[in-house]
């Protein structure tokens, strides 16, 4: 009896100390009690995080203490969002993704050039959540056409829209070599991949798109298309652009990845569809984004809206559809715009989204299998011109579609919270590690981020599932979500207590090795 007794003297001290708190790690900063989605190992449990030096330590059932503890109960602990489609590569576009829950925020779509100059340049500058980006195959474009040095800011490239040869012309042999030079420095230079916008650059050759494609297979780079048309008429339909990316990826062995496929789809989605999904399951690398908006946002004068049957091209649309400054336009309003000023930044509703057949239409883009949520957000501007960066808050009338403020919560809380027509564990997913899964062959860094696991980079969201909420709206964009307690950046809290810390800037580079 003696020595069963001694047994079990033994098992309680055993049991005593699994339960006591976990010391030994002197943790910097520990997350308690919070309900943690770990999406690709399927955790969905009460569980105690330590994070230490930017790192996560621990993921336990055990109590942890750290020189700070975050009570999260009642709260979901999540790994930090991750933006593939981040336009706003600003401070004060990065603060307001984080109040969306965004730890990783990447201009993958357009990307930059030289890519050397956007890492020195934000390295110096800092910022609160990490940044990257792929290589911009139309600053290389444009570049050789115009027989200029790229430079890796947003004027010079929107500059370039004031002409036409490089986007509706075919490059002759030795324009296309030094494209592809400058793509291959890019990548070279760290870039994550190629920036393809065809999209804007449609009379671009086939060959052209095939070989930058071919280029990005041999590199072992994924690349990120807006697809070359906007329409559903034929031909240059959207379903045509779509399948040409399709093809790439077929021909090139390529890692093609589709942007905004609500947008691109149009009213179509039931058709392209099943098309990158029989892709798929073929066994090409075809990828796919969306966001939850049934409009999108460009100049108001862009080609697109222009033309014979334009109207029918863009599914239907009349001047109503279109928004400028919170206000629905009239047809003498439209062509106004168009006319004396197109460089207006409009939202184009391309869905009209209190029609539930128009919202069943972007249901299937937002929750296309084995797609991911990306925002497609933008910079902040006053009456044209962009806000300070160093500006915070962002000033009530500052203009951007809602999306570069609202992305994240809104997914959430629509479509788990409200219509339940997914998963948390599916929508953590999509969010998450779904991003990080898509970049990770190519981008080694991604290996740790998207995920709650030991080891993992300590990028963390803590959210009130009952209270995140998008306040964005198409009149008012310049309103942060709310319901996001802790946002938590390589181990320092960004979001804390729902208020953000504007004297940190905790963010990292995601960076391939130059070469």
């Amino acid at each position: 009896m003696k020595l069963v007794g001694r047994l079990i003297t033994a098992c309680l001290i055993g049991l005593g100390t699994f339960l006591a708190p976990v010391q030994a790690e002197g943790y910097d900063l520990v997350i308690s009690g919070g309900r943690v989605i770990d999406p690709e190992t399927g955790l969905d449990a009460v569980r105690n995080v330590g994070i230490k030096d930017g790192k996560i330590k621990a993921v336990s059932e055990a109590a942890l203490e750290g020189t700070r503890t975050l009570d999260a109960a009642g709260r979901i602990v999540s790994p930090g969002f991750i933006d593939m489609h981040a336009h706003g590569q600003d401070i004060l576009s990065a603060r307001m993704q984080a109040l969306d829950g965004v730890t990783t925020g990447l201009e993958l779509e357009a990307g930059i050039l030289p890519i050397a100059d956007y890492y020195d340049r934000l390295e110096k500058e800092g910022r609160p959540i990490n940044y990257g980006a792929s290589v911009n195959w139309a600053s290389a474009r444009i570049a050789t056409f115009f027989e200029a040095k790229p430079r890796s800011d947003l004027s010079w490239f929107l500059e370039a829209f004031r002409r036409t040869d490089w986007q509706k012309e075919v490059a002759t042999p030795a324009q296309m070599k030094e494209i592809m030079a400058y793509v291959q420095e890019g990548l070279d230079q760290g870039g994550l991949g190629v920036g393809i916008l065809i999209g804007y650059a449609p009379g671009t050759g086939y060959k052209e798109f095939f070989e930058v494609n071919k280029l990005a297979a041999k590199n072992g780079m994924p690349t990120f298309t807006h697809a070359r048309y906007l329409s559903m008429l034929e031909p240059k339909s959207s379903f045509e652009g779509m399948a040409e990316v399709v093809a790439a990826a077929a021909g090139t062995g390529a890692h093609t990845h589709i942007v905004h496929l609500n947008s691109m789809s149009l009213r179509d989605i039931e058709i392209i569809g099943p098309m990158i999904k029989n892709a798929q399951e073929q066994g090409l690398r075809v990828t796919t984004e969306a966001y939850p908006y049934g409009a999108g946002s460009t100049g108001i004068g862009a080609a697109m809206f222009r033309g014979d049957r334009w109207r029918e091209r863009v599914g239907g649309v009349d001047a109503s559809s279109f928004d400028v400054g919170g206000k629905r336009l009239s047809e003498d309003e439209l062509k106004y715009y168009q006319t004396e000023k197109p460089e207006t930044q409009t939202v184009i509703h391309f869905l009209e989204l209190d029609d539930p057949k128009d919202r069943a239409l972007l249901d299937q883009s937002v929750l296309f299998p084995g797609g991911v949520i990306a925002s497609d957000g933008g910079d902040w501007l006053v009456d044209g011109q962009p806000v300070p960066q160093e500006t915070w808050p962002v000033p009530e009338n500052a203009w951007s579609h809602p999306r570069s403020a609202g992305t994240y919560s809104k997914f959430i809380k629509e479509y788990v919270r409200d219509q339940k027509v997914t998963s948390l564990m599916d929508a953590i997913t999509r969010v998450s590690y779904g991003p990080a899964k898509i970049l990770q062959d190519a981008v080694p860094q991604m290996k740790s981020k998207g995920r709650i696991q030991v080891g993992a980079d300590a990028d963390v969201v803590v959210f009130d599932l009952n209270k995140v909420a998008d306040k964005a709206t198409y009149a008012k964009p310049a309103q942060a979500s709310e319901g996001f307690d802790y946002v938590i950046v390589n181990g320092v809290v960004l979001v804390d207590g729902g208020e953000l810390d504007t004297s940190v800037m905790p963010g990292k580079a995601v960076r391939n090795q130059v070469r």
